[in-house]
């Protein structure tokens, strides 16, 4: 599927909730996306495209898992679930991020996998302000993971989030 097919279906299967989480937002859910066949099948694809040559795959909580593990699947590689604080048992590997409404955590496991040297290629469904995939980068980085680039299925580009994560090569099958 070409980037312009691939961007058409991503845009036409993203249900829009006006007022969601709070009033004058207007939040995209990609839920009927994934919930379709061929939704799924043709992001997956991309997704893996874009992460050629990793060793391993990591999907942000929690759209990124769902999403991760496909890619992972299709890739032949394994899948690491980069998880919010508090959700796995000690001992972890933590990155603390700022959001507009507070702050956050991220976490993932501090022993039972290696990640020293591996090359690790972030999956998610969306890119807003870029905290949250900084935060990750970060904290894969501090495992000892190498992080080549990130790719995700929307980006709201009035965000900035491509700009807070720079110079990480991130791609976005569809932009808004």
């Amino acid at each position: 599927m070409s980037d312009g097919d691939i961007g058409a279906l991503v845009a036409a299967m993203t249900r829009e909730v006006a007022d969601f989480p709070e009033p004058g937002v207007l939040f995209k859910d990609l839920t009927p996306l994934l919930a379709d066949s061929r939704g799924l099948d043709a992001v997956t694809c991309a997704l893996a495209e874009a992460a050629v040559g990793a060793d391993l795959i990591a999907g942000l909580d929690a759209r990124g898992f769902l999403l991760g593990a496909a890619v992972a699947i299709k890739m032949g590689t394994g899948v690491l679930a980069v998880r919010k604080g508090g959700k796995l048992p000690p001992p972890v590997h933590r990155e603390e991020y700022t959001l507009e409404y507070g702050t956050a955590t991220l976490e993932i496991p501090a022993d039972g996998i290696d990640l020293s040297g591996r090359s690790v290629f972030v999956v998610d469904d969306v890119l807003a302000t870029g905290g949250t995939l900084t935060a990750a980068v970060r904290l894969l980085q501090h495992a000892g993971a190498t992080v080549p680039g990130a790719a995700v299925v929307l980006e709201l580009s009035e965000l900035g989030g491509r700009t807070a994560v720079a110079p990480l090569s991130v791609t976005s099958l569809h932009t808004v």
